[in-house]
């Protein structure tokens, strides 16, 4: 005769609630969103803390990053982290070796996109601008003063490339003179056409600004490397970005190879640009944005989710 066991039937029912309540459990902790086909896509908004990792706060990209969290509604209750160029390549390397996620500013020339495989975020809103150029900006007098140093600045200009060559040796641990000296030797024909013409200088004492960008610091030394070999005194000085415009404009400083425009520097072009002289671009397809490691399913700005 069949016996209906009543305590091995509530010890399974005991099992079965335990097991369901520890499985919506592990659902309100989790960084994912179920789709409408009950599958799940991973909350990258969630796992960065609704956080875009910055560089210094004064930089272009930097504004353009919080600008961005006011036109994207998506973006509400986002922060925009300062910190600096450097910190910031040191949080996406280690971010990447891990495979986690990371939303930083970002921008082309950068050793980073040599090393590593990354994208840009879609812009839909047109927040970051389209490509840039960075300039050659010198005082106003210099052709006068330093007519060949002039000259030589005047025909200096490179690709992205290039830029990302020395970049990346100094990434990897080489001395910013000892890398742009070597990439001087190795491109000589190069080289030879920013100084046709350029007289040899008699120990005239030049300084180049630059802001402590790893695109402005390889610029930087690559010229002064070619104009200490003409026979110049180079002196190279980092500046902030502000101070670095307000020294070419003020006399201060002999010029600068590192104007990003329209967009980066535009406030500081607009409040300059009459007190000092544009020699035109050195180098064409800069370009400013929202980057992450490619590894992230994403692929716009408006992909991202706002803060709850």
């Amino acid at each position: 005769m069949f016996t209906f066991n009543w305590k091995r039937l509530g010890i399974i029912a005991g099992l079965s609630l335990t097991l369901v309540a520890a499985g919506c459990g592990s659902d309100s902790d989790s960084n994912s969103d179920s789709n409408a086909d009950g599958t799940d896509e991973v909350n990258y908004s969630k796992e960065v803390d609704y956080s875009i990792t910055g560089i210094e706060a004064g930089a272009g990209v930097f504004k353009a990053a919080e600008d961005a969290t006011e036109e994207y509604d998506n973006l509400k209750g986002w922060e925009v982290l300062a910190s600096s160029s450097g910190a910031m390549a040191t949080a996406l390397g280690e971010a990447v070796s891990k495979e986690e996620p990371i939303i930083v500013t970002g921008w082309t020339p950068h050793w980073k996109f040599a090393k590593y495989d990354l994208k840009y975020l879609e812009d839909p809103k047109g927040v970051f601008g389209d490509e840039e150029t960075i300039n050659t900006m010198v005082r106003e007098g210099l052709k006068e003063d330093m007519p060949n140093a002039y000259k030589l600045l005047d025909q200096f200009h490179w690709t992205t490339e290039d830029m990302e060559e020395v970049m990346l040796e100094i990434s990897d641990g080489a001395d910013p003179a000892e890398a742009a000296a070597a990439w001087v030797d190795e491109n000589a024909d190069k080289v030879a056409e920013w100084t046709e013409g350029v007289e040899k200088g008699n120990g005239e004492s030049i300084e180049l600004v630059y802001v402590e960008w790893d695109s402005e610091i390889s610029s930087t030394h690559v010229v002064g490397k070619v104009l200490e070999d003409l026979g110049f005194d180079v002196s190279l000085t980092p500046l902030d970005n502000a101070v670095m415009w307000q020294a070419v404009a003020n006399g201060e400083a002999d010029g600068m190879v590192a104007a990003w425009l329209p967009a980066t520097h535009g406030d500081l072009y607009e409040e300059y640009k009459d007190s000092l002289e544009d020699l035109g671009e050195n180098l064409a397809g800069a370009k400013i944005g929202l980057v992450v490691p490619a590894y992230m399913d994403i692929d716009s700005i408006e992909d991202l989710k706002p803060a709850k």
